[in-house]
């Protein structure tokens, strides 16, 4: 089972949105044990659509579209299925209902032409409910493969994928199980982890194949086994996973997509813990990304950005002394930010991060891409000096998931 997925758009194609869908439908494809083949970002117009559509049905069992299917002139996508199906529009009276229901309902107006023109689908097509939007999705097949057209607008679609696409493309067809488990590992390179699994990898099992995600201080390893007897393919996996933690378990810091924020997240609640955060060069994105975990206030009680010099001293409450023996972007005084969040907030745990993220070297005297960590614990301060290169974005990016790794570390 192979599908293709076509997005319609010119705002994909200029990078004014960024496309969610495609992997979204793949993810949930995958669940379901069908493979996407390919993914093809095409304009509005009319040619291109026909073309793409073309060269899917001879690749594939299921083409998966979207966007194109708004009132507007620019949206394309029903008139062209319909050249494409040899069929023609007809209106809907339950597409129809609906799209007045929620004109009346939520946006307490007449629905207008223009709208109403929404209710308008090939007379082929299979159509499947659209609950918060008005352009419907809709099935069609020609010569054996299923196409199915969909809003562009990511939760109109995925409302429709669960609610609609999937459960008939499950009883349509007959699929393999396929089972994606996804180890997180942090603070070790992909090369250096390859030479270290490099005969565990060759002694996988066919059905499993072994893949490297690669991050900013992280890697993410995927297992992705597939066949018929799923009882065997799980047993098998749990016994891969088993061996992999034997081999790299220090480094493993979840099995499954849950991030090491969430896994700090659970440690501190499971302690009754609480954490902080005094950050400099990071600029609150080690704040932004704890309190981004659901449920996050029941352990982080706070931030504060202590860019600037001055705001280490008056706000955070550094001594000047130390900033002036040591310089602003040092061990010292990373480890006193560190203890000076962890006595304002009075939280169990704090962060601190503080160096050069570049372009420039700014109020401190070390090289870009030095960066100086610090955690405050009950029983003291860890710290640690990194050094990364010369990009500003991913030295910011590295030094919150080292910060991570450190507290990480610590609470295990």
């Amino acid at each position: 089972m192979q599908a293709e997925i076509i997005t319609i758009g010119d705002e994909i194609l200029i990078g004014q949105i960024v496309d969610s869908n495609s992997s979204f439908i793949g993810r949930k494809l995958g669940e379901i044990g069908i493979d996407v083949a390919q993914i093809t970002s095409i304009s509005d117009q009319r040619e291109h659509i026909l073309t793409a559509m073309s060269a899917a049905a001879a690749r594939v069992d299921v083409v998966l579209i979207t966007g194109g299917l708004g009132p507007t002139k620019d949206d394309v996508t029903k008139a062209t299925l319909c050249e494409f199906f040899q069929d023609s529009l007809q209106e809907n009276e339950e597409v129809l209902a609906h799209i007045e229901m929620l004109f009346t309902t939520y946006l307490k107006k007449p629905t207008s032409e223009l709208n109403r023109l929404q209710a308008m689908v090939p007379s082929q097509a299979i159509v499947l409910k659209n609950e918060y939007g008005t352009a419907p999705g809709m099935w069609m097949e020609k010569d054996g493969t299923v196409f199915i057209a969909m809003p562009g607008v990511p939760f109109e679609m995925e409302n429709i994928m669960l609610s609609g696409v999937l459960p008939r493309l499950q009883t349509k067809f007959e699929r393999p199980f396929i089972l994606h488990t996804t180890i997180q590992t942090y603070g070790i390179g992909e090369s250096d982890l390859a030479m270290q699994l490099e005969d565990w990898e060759d002694n996988l099992p066919p059905f499993i194949k072994l893949a490297y995600l690669p991050q900013l201080g992280r890697v993410r390893l995927r297992l992705s086994a597939r066949g018929t007897d799923q009882k065997r393919i799980e047993e098998a996996v749990a016994k891969e996973i088993a061996s992999l933690q034997k081999l790299i378990g220090t480094s493993i810091v979840s099995i499954g997509e849950d991030p090491i924020e969430k896994r700090i997240g659970a440690l501190l609640k499971e302690k009754g813990y609480t954490l902080a955060a005094a950050e400099s060069c990071t600029g609150g994105k080690v704040a932004h990304t704890i309190s981004a975990v659901e449920g996050a206030s029941a352990y982080f009680v706070g931030g504060i950005v202590s860019y600037a010099t001055r705001s280490k001293t008056e706000v955070l409450g550094v001594e000047a002394s130390l900033i002036e023996r040591y310089s602003v972007t040092s061990i010292e005084v990373a480890e006193r930010m560190a203890l000076k969040a962890k006595e304002k907030f009075g939280s169990d745990y704090a962060i601190a991060t503080t160096g050069n993220a570049g372009p420039d070297k700014g109020d401190g005297d070390v090289e870009v891409g030095t960066i100086f960590l610090a955690v405050a614990t009950p029983d003291g301060v860890s710290s640690k000096e990194v050094r990364f290169g010369k990009n500003r974005a991913q030295n910011v990016a590295r030094a919150v998931n080292k910060s991570l790794e450190m507290v990480f570390n610590l609470l295990k």
